[in-house]
């Protein structure tokens, strides 16, 4: 019989920021792990576990429709019995199993699969520590694949890969429990088991290497701080950034970041790397997973192009993912069945050149700006062909150009009450940001510069993403860094970082946290201030 496993270090330190994720969780060592394996780590856990075999049953089903959903023609298919990831699921009946009998082979060989359920509570002491406020990971290996459900729960991210989702052969899933722990808290846990490889079932049986509870430190999974230089022109950057601001950076090793957007049905963020035609999913555990590749293009000329894939995302009034697809010129929908529509790849039967940024308005226009800098020769390329960079709106179907004054149109957003439309211009030789009065129609006009810094900031570099809160405080990301400027004009300050700033995105539950991407690395700072509500409204899961 092995005995309970009980790792115990120092003191807890500060509490996590987050809430509940899904995910291989980075977090170092823990400071206690309980066993499920053997019957003291049950006990402590108050963890009872319960077997049943899963079998393979023919049912009813229905071919896919127009809607690409089961609404065909009747047929016959194949389903799992029982359903016993539902919470409510009465396993009253199924025999109990000893805590140390989970490596006893289980299934009948080939193609199996198996259900193991138990509960699982926050002891009130892990060996000598109080588990308050530590976060809890469960951690089991099953022979050959798993997944794990969490209180009838399994969420489903495009791209995800460990988790609560198998995360290879014999692989590990590490789910977290809790950011937050509480004497007493339960979780309910359904663990399918299948034999593998699926497509050419072995002879062995199903059954379970490990299965532990880990505990961590409040604190010991957060992202390393980072160098933050604060420029503080004017008091008014009070109100916006903390007096201490703490940057951290997430995550690196990428070639360019660019267009993040707040999943807030799912809690994580998506974001573009347009070099390598990738957009990535980074979640609160830290995991980075690519979300969808090939974001841009997939012809066979791709070399020819520095920055074939997506830049700008944003999320439309239903949760729906919504792409600047640089090589293929055009801005893309991913509708929640996996279908893609195209909304806008020409322009009075003229392709776009290569859409970067994109702002949705409150009555569902879509906004977004169009230069040439995703074509491989930019101006001078021999497909371009429209002659200007556009600003255009997309409405109800409708594309409409508001106006081509700029050379190379950037970044884009709306003032808190939509009365305004701000867009800066990527020109070396005009490094503006230009004001634009919204009209009842959503046509613009009346545009002036509202900030400058053609004279005063020498060099090659210019102005990229813009973004506002709700405070109507604009943060451009330009040569020096994050300019914030007052709803006037006023430039209240500059945040300089590692790394040269491409755009960011307003995040977490209060839509406080400024998630930044910039260059080879994703960061995160937490501000005063909110985000306007063009960047925190309804969102969905961007299935």
């Amino acid at each position: 019989m092995r005995s309970l496993t009980l790792i115990l270090a120092g003191a807890l330190a500060p509490a996590l920021l987050g809430a509940q994720a899904t995910g291989d969780a980075p977090f170092g060592k823990p400071v206690a792990v309980i066993d499920l394996g053997t019957s003291a780590g049950a006990a402590l856990a108050g963890a009872t576990w319960r077997y049943h075999d899963a079998g393979i049953v023919e049912v009813e089903h229905r071919e896919p429709g127009p809607d690409l959903r089961p609404t065909g023609a009747p047929n016959r298919t194949r389903d799992i019995t029982p359903h016993a990831h539902l919470a409510g699921f009465d396993d009253s009946s199924w025999p109990v199993i000893p805590a140390e009998s989970l490596q006893a082979r289980r299934g009948h060989g080939r193609l199996s699969f198996n259900w193991y359920r138990t509960t699982v509570t926050v002891p009130e002491r892990v060996g000598a520590l109080d588990p308050t406020g530590m976060t809890v990971v469960l951690e089991v290996v099953v022979d050959d694949y798993a997944e794990v459900w969490v209180n009838g729960a399994l969420p489903l991210v495009l791209g995800q890969a460990g988790g609560a989702l198998p995360k290879g052969f014999n692989a590990p899933n590490r789910v977290v429990l809790t950011r937050d722990a509480r004497p007493g808290q339960q979780f309910q846990l359904a663990i399918f088991g299948m034999n593998g490889p699926v497509s050419n079932p072995p002879v062995n049986f199903i059954w379970i290497r490990s299965a532990t509870l880990d505990f961590y430190a409040a604190g010991s999974a957060a992202p390393a701080r980072a160098e933050l230089r604060v420029t503080r022109l004017d008091p008014g950057l009070d109100a916006v950034l903390p007096t201490r601001p703490v940057l951290e950076k997430l995550a690196g090793g990428f070639e360019f970041t660019e267009g993040p957007v707040w999943v807030a049905d799912g809690g994580y963020l998506l974001f573009s790397d347009p070099n390598t035609n990738t957009i990535w999913r980074w979640s609160p555990d830290g995991q980075v997973t690519a979300f969808r590749t090939k974001s841009g293009y997939a012809g066979v000329d791709i070399g020819r192009y520095h920055q074939p894939g997506s830049n700008g995302l944003a999320l439309d009034q239903e949760g729906r993912l919504v792409i600047d697809q640089h090589g293929n010129r055009r801005v893309l929908r991913v509708e929640r069945t996996g279908a893609l529509t195209v909304l806008a790849d020409r322009y009075q039967g003229r392709r776009l050149n290569s859409p970067n940024d994109l702002v949705f308005r409150s009555d569902g226009a879509l906004y977004f700006t169009d230069p040439p800098f995703g074509l491989p020769g930019v101006y001078q390329d021999p497909a371009k062909e429209t002659a200007w960079s556009g600003v255009y709106r997309l409405k109800d179907g409708e594309l409409r150009l508001l106006t081509r004054e700029l050379s190379g149109p950037n970044g884009i957003a709306f003032s808190p009450d939509e009365r305004v439309l701000y867009v800066d211009n990527w020109d070396p030789a005009h490094k503006v940001i230009m004001r634009y009065d919204v009209q009842p129609d959503g046509a613009i006009a009346n545009g002036r510069v509202f900030f400058d810094i053609t004279r005063t900031v020498p060099g090659d570099d210019a102005w990229d993403g813009i973004k506002v809160d709700e405070q109507g405080h604009v943060f451009a990301a330009g040569p020096e860094g994050i300019y914030v400027l007052s709803p006037d004009g006023v430039h209240l300050g500059t945040l300089t970082l590692p790394e040269h700033v491409a755009n960011f995105a307003w995040g977490d539950a209060d839509f406080r946290t400024l998630y930044i991407t910039a260059s080879t690395g994703l960061y995160r700072l937490r501000l005063e201030v909110p985000g306007t509500a063009a960047f925190r409204g309804r969102q969905a899961a961007a299935r």
